[in-house]
């Protein structure tokens, strides 16, 4: 997974971490071609979507937007109310599922001690991240 995520240019690290849950999607020969998953913030009503990718044969199959949705909804079930993510290349994908531009220094606030959070702080990276943001509760309404 990590090579894969690697190759996709999305962020590896943490992944290890308890309180991130990831899903893999496999092709017969067993490799990964897709991946999402997300990590809550310390409330439990905010999730951080990470590491939502799919390999160059899959990409505009829907299968991405399909990960995305899985990822949302298993938050949901467990209690997150609002999702966010980074992404700084993908807005048309995130708003094309019902997020909009968010306030990065808030999702750091509500996400403070989640793992891509806390290394985009200690990197510097987070000044030059893209907050996205959307509501869980009405994943009815998610394209």
């Amino acid at each position: 997974m990590h090579a894969f995520l690697s190759a996709c240019d999305l962020t590896v690290a943490g992944l290890a971490h308890p309180d991130v849950r990831l899903w893999t999607v496999r092709d017969a020969a067993g490799a990964v071609v897709g991946t999402t998953g997300y990590e809550t913030g310390p409330d439990g009503r905010h999730a951080l979507l990470r590491s939502v990718a799919v390999g160059p044969a899959l990409r505009g199959s829907g299968r991405g937007a399909a990960l995305a949705r899985f990822a949302m909804a298993e938050a949901a079930a467990g209690g997150a109310r609002r999702a966010w993510l980074f992404s700084r290349r993908s807005g048309p994908f995130w708003q094309g599922l019902g997020f909009v531009p968010a306030d990065r220094a808030e999702l750091a606030t509500v996400l403070a001690g989640t793992t891509q959070v806390e290394l985009f702080r200690t990197t510097g990276q987070l000044g030059r991240e893209v907050a996205w943001s959307r509501p869980l509760v009405s994943l009815a309404s998610v394209p």
